[in-house]
């Protein structure tokens, strides 16, 4: 059964990114991109340290060991994206992928397609540790790292679209990235259920995932709009990702 939601909340998932991309072809919307993005910063971080950690603590039995794993988690992302570059955009005006960086627009678009594969392989992982915890905590994490995935897809595909990839070859790319999702979750979870005692662990670097996107990814794109309107509007966007996680954490428990 845990599979099947598993597999579900995937394609789900998928689904909906593929009708946000289809939405924005070569023109994203600043303002909606920018509303998304508000609205991940609220359920990344509301999920994290209300349920995500928590849940890890209490499969650990140790409190200490789960707070040094998630300290561990943030510096190896920070480290990976030192030496890697691992950073994914999450709105057009992307400095990783402007017009201004000298690398031509076919190996732009390569880069987007690879860091998308992995990055969604990886939410895969982190979605089934989750279901395996249980399936009310699967999926408060698998809407809150939708809500993060959905303003990056609908990037990529305006990104690759300027790139030159046709809008065929575009939602051919969309469509594998969300596969590598499924085979991230499908793998971990067979593996997870045979090796339950590193649940925990995941946990909390699934924990430290969600805080570093945050805080590291999406915090500081919001902080390049500076007019009151657009401040107010993502505190607004922010509060209500809380309050939707808060309002889903007191319903189910």
């Amino acid at each position: 059964m845990t599979l099947i939601w598993i597999i579900g909340t995937c394609f789900v998932g998928g689904l909906i990114s593929l009708l946000f991309a289809t939405m924005i072809f070569k023109n994203p919307s600043n303002s909606l991109i920018t509303n998304l993005v508000s609205l991940a910063v609220g359920t990344l971080l509301t999920t994290a340290f209300l349920e995500i950690i928590p849940h890890a603590m209490e499969l650990s039995d140790d409190f200490h060991e789960t707070s040094f794993f998630v300290l561990i988690g943030i510096l190896v992302l920070f480290v990976l994206e030192k030496l890697l570059i691992w950073r994914h955009c999450h709105g057009p005006d992307c400095e990783s992928h402007s017009p201004e960086i000298d690398i031509n627009k076919d190996k732009r678009g390569s880069i987007i397609v690879v860091g998308d594969v992995f990055h969604n392989f990886v939410d895969g992982v982190l979605i089934a540790s989750a279901f395996l915890v249980n399936i009310n905590l699967g999926l408060v994490a698998a809407f809150s790292i939708f809500a993060h995935c959905l303003p990056q897809q609908m990037t990529n595909f305006s990104i690759l679209l300027n790139s030159g990839f046709s809008k065929f070859k575009a939602y051919l790319f969309n469509i594998v990235s969300s596969i590598s999702q499924l085979v991230g979750a499908i793998l971990s979870f067979y593996i997870l259920s045979m090796m339950n005692h590193l649940i925990p662990v995941i946990l909390s670097f699934a924990a430290a995932s969600m805080i570093y996107v945050a805080v590291s990814d999406l915090i500081p794109g919001l902080h390049k709009k500076t007019e009151t309107k657009d401040s107010i509007r993502q505190i607004l966007m922010i509060v209500i990702g809380v309050v939707i996680i808060y309002i889903i954490h007191s319903y189910l428990h």
